[in-house]
């Protein structure tokens, strides 16, 4: 897969976006909310390209309703050469608590990942029976699917602040808005999900894993369909695709757009020289 070369004016608006963190978009999010009961707020008040992306992926009676969807895939990683690896995993997405539990079974153990906000951990397994190529690491890989699968409601968390270039560019002969996801306050950290008995001072915060995230929102279908993260400092790229949106068939059948088949690349800081690293297909 190639992407087309970013222009001058989005690698400008990218530096632009860093210096003005503290810009406002209109946004709503959800309350503390239990590991296992969401309590879901009514959307309102929310940006345009928010309600675009919600719409386009079932409305937003639907995403109210999609506490947890269940995917079975089939996950092939591709390693060097024409060597393949393949493999089956389960996921279990909580759109609004911003969580994703992956599970497989390997040749040698049963593995299970979990990622809620930036908290990545193993569940259960054993990394030295693990036979899966690291062709990256399964908290990117984590990161990637639960944020092109949530797109929209990721749309609505804090403290982040998102921020829409003014026009579209073009990447692979498709016109997308670019909106780069900026954490106001780096240092401070990332606050991690609670529970409604939760103190403040209970609450702990992490550094993200990207220095910066951009959702690409396609002009004519509002889908969000591509993701790029970037680590600025550690020099590292990646970008995720999502294909052939249908109903999620898993979970609650709650009529969520979800899509059919993703991929993972790696690409360099302008979004070329692309390899694709791992592909999922939904059953």
């Amino acid at each position: 897969m190639k992407f087309a070369i970013f222009s001058l004016r989005f690698a400008i608006w990218l530096i632009v976006v860093t210096a003005f963190v503290l810009s406002g978009c209109q946004k709503r999010q959800k309350k503390e909310m239990s590991a296992t009961e969401p309590n879901i707020e009514p959307i309102v008040f929310i940006a345009d390209y928010a309600s675009g992306a919600i719409q386009a992926t079932g409305g937003t009676d639907v995403w109210m309703k999609t506490k947890k969807l269940e995917l079975d895939c089939i996950v092939t990683f591709f390693e060097t050469g024409d060597s393949l690896y393949l493999t089956e995993h389960h996921f279990e997405v909580y759109p609004w608590l911003n969580s994703i539990k992956i599970s497989a079974q390997e040749p040698l153990s049963r593995f299970v990942w979990q990622l809620s906000g930036e908290q990545f951990s193993l569940l259960e397994g054993d990394n030295q029976l693990d036979v899966v190529p690291r062709v990256l690491s399964y908290r990117d890989y984590a990161e990637a699917v639960l944020n092109l699968v949530t797109a929209p409601v990721r749309f609505l968390d804090e403290p982040v602040v998102f921020i829409k270039e003014p026009g579209p560019v073009k990447v692979e002969g498709l016109w997308y808005h670019p909106i780069a996801r900026i954490y106001p306050v780096p240092p401070s950290g990332v606050p991690q999900a609670s529970s409604p008995n939760s103190k403040q001072e209970d609450i702990k915060t992490v550094q993200p894993n990207f220095s910066k995230v951009v959702f690409f929102q396609n002009r004519d279908s509002s889908l969000v369909d591509m993701i790029w993260f970037a680590d600025i400092d550690q020099k590292k790229f990646l970008a995720v695709r999502g294909y052939d949106n249908k109903p999620a068939n898993g979970g609650e059948k709650s009529g969520v757009l979800v899509p059919t088949k993703i991929e993972i690349f790696t690409t360099d800081a302008r979004l070329a020289k692309a390899k694709r690293l791992v592909k999922i297909d939904f059953k």
